[in-house]
């Protein structure tokens, strides 16, 4: 069964002066060990250290507010704009001088899950999904923004997306198989049907999804319900309850704001196992 929550369920762990830690997705929750999902919170002036393992990936977006990452890799200044994949043996700090409230996740010994994962060969990256192609979907009014892929990161041990939904937008039924996978609510409000059963959702909810388990989503609020979902490995299979339905992404040639992308992405379907050119 999957494992819906929000995170204003889960309490929250010191982690430092000022900087707190809310454990979303961990082995004990959700009995697998393929991912970890964390939600920081760093009060005005407070730093958090970050040091990730010599055969682990992290990753993190700000979900509020602004912050400066120091550490071998540099120095970056940070916004809700902003996706950062951290190599294995990165080390810095992250400071936020009026507060902020990160997405923290990892994937520990991500060998398991790329065969020709190299940790010499990842590099730091930071990535302005803003400027990144915007997709819509074929079948309805889906939007779609890559945030971690093997192209962008070199690994496919994990993939992710921004998926918008705008109001009255229902996407198809479908299941995955050769990865699990978790869709962090950022914003808006909808159904979940898990399995066929429909579940509220809201921003702050997590919904971890195994292979196998059938699940699709309606926005039936008043503004667009907005979620990102990241999948471990980052190549799996995709099947549609309805054949006929099956998800098509076409390139707009624009990112968000309606600029000139970033990059070019080809169309492709959801069903295809391997990650496409571009992602």
């Amino acid at each position: 069964m999957p494992v819906l929550f929000n995170c204003d369920s889960v309490e929250q762990e010191t982690m430092g002066e000022g900087v707190t830690r809310q454990p979303l997705i961990t082995p004990e929750r959700v009995k697998s060990d393929c991912l970890l999902l964390d939600r920081w919170t760093l009060d005005a002036g407070a730093s958090a250290r970050i040091d990730v393992g010599d055969r682990d990936l992290v990753w993190f977006q700000l979900l509020q507010g602004e912050a400066t990452l120091d550490g071998s890799a540099g120095k970056h200044e940070l916004t809700t704009s902003h996706v950062i994949f951290l190599p294995p043996g990165f080390a810095g700090e992250l400071h936020s001088a009026d507060g902020a409230s990160v997405l923290y996740a990892g994937v520990p010994d991500a060998s398991r899950y790329d065969p020709a994962f190299d940790a010499s060969a990842l590099e730091f990256r930071c990535v302005d999904w803003r400027g990144e192609p915007t997709l819509d979907s074929e079948h309805d009014a889906r939007k779609r923004i890559y945030l971690v892929t093997p192209t962008l990161f070199g690994t496919k041990a994990v993939k992710g997306e921004m998926i918008i939904y705008p109001p009255g937008t229902e996407a198809s039924n479908h299941h995955h198989e050769g990865a699990e996978h978790f869709q962090y609510f950022v914003s808006g409000s909808g159904t979940a049907l898990l399995d066929g059963e429909p579940h509220a959702v809201r921003a702050g909810d997590v919904l971890y999804n195994y292979e196998f388990e059938r699940h699709n989503f309606v926005n039936d609020g008043e503004e667009d319900m907005v979620f990102v979902e990241y999948f471990v490995p980052a190549e799996c299979r995709t099947v549609w309850v309805n054949p006929e339905l099956v998800c098509a992404w076409l390139p707009t040639g624009r990112n968000i704001d309606g600029g000139q992308p970033s990059r070019d992405i080809a169309a492709h379907s959801s069903a295809e196992t391997v990650n496409p050119e571009g992602v």
